[in-house]
């Protein structure tokens, strides 16, 4: 999958081969877009550390937001590998078919919460046009309840 070169795990020094250890254990196997660090271990670090504090980290945002939230962007991105990352994980919350109809169009689901709705329009947006980005993006968000820290992990999330 990758375009450049990647160490496997059979010829990882030890500082990676501990890296590779850690993600098999908590993960079960090491994806491809984790194996695409190899070559630079301390960026596999961050990037770890990164992933687990956006998603599982501290934040006023319910896990089911930030995967719903992921999942909107990896579709406006059209990776596929993405959606399905983030499909898979928002549909322990939710049905298959909701999870798609979130990922071909998250506007035309009548009961999404508007709050929700609010920040898939805005990941959205700064998808596709972050420079037209505006104050009111930001004031949309805390009129639909969210807090200047939820907003923040929002743009986190999205740039993520």
């Amino acid at each position: 999958m990758a375009w450049i070169d990647t160490i496997d795990l059979d010829d990882a020094d030890d500082e990676l081969r501990a890296l590779y250890d850690e993600i098999i254990d908590t993960r079960g196997k090491v994806a491809n877009i984790l194996t695409v660090h190899s070559l630079n271990p301390a960026a596999l670090a961050d990037h770890l550390q990164l992933y687990d504090t956006l998603l599982f980290g501290r934040s006023n945002l319910r896990r089911t937001e930030r995967e719903a939230i992921a999942v909107v962007v990896s579709a406006e991105n059209n990776c596929t590998y993405c959606v399905e990352h983030h499909g898979e994980a928002l549909s322990a919350y939710w049905s298959k078919d909701r999870v798609a109809q979130m990922t071909a169009d998250y506007t035309a689901l009548d009961d999404l919460d508007e709050t929700l709705r609010a920040a898939c329009d805005v990941a959205t947006k700064l998808t596709h046009s972050p420079d037209a980005m505006t104050e009111a993006d930001v004031h949309r968000l805390r009129e639909a309840g969210w807090s200047d820290r939820s907003i923040l992990d929002i743009v986190l999330i999205t740039a993520y």
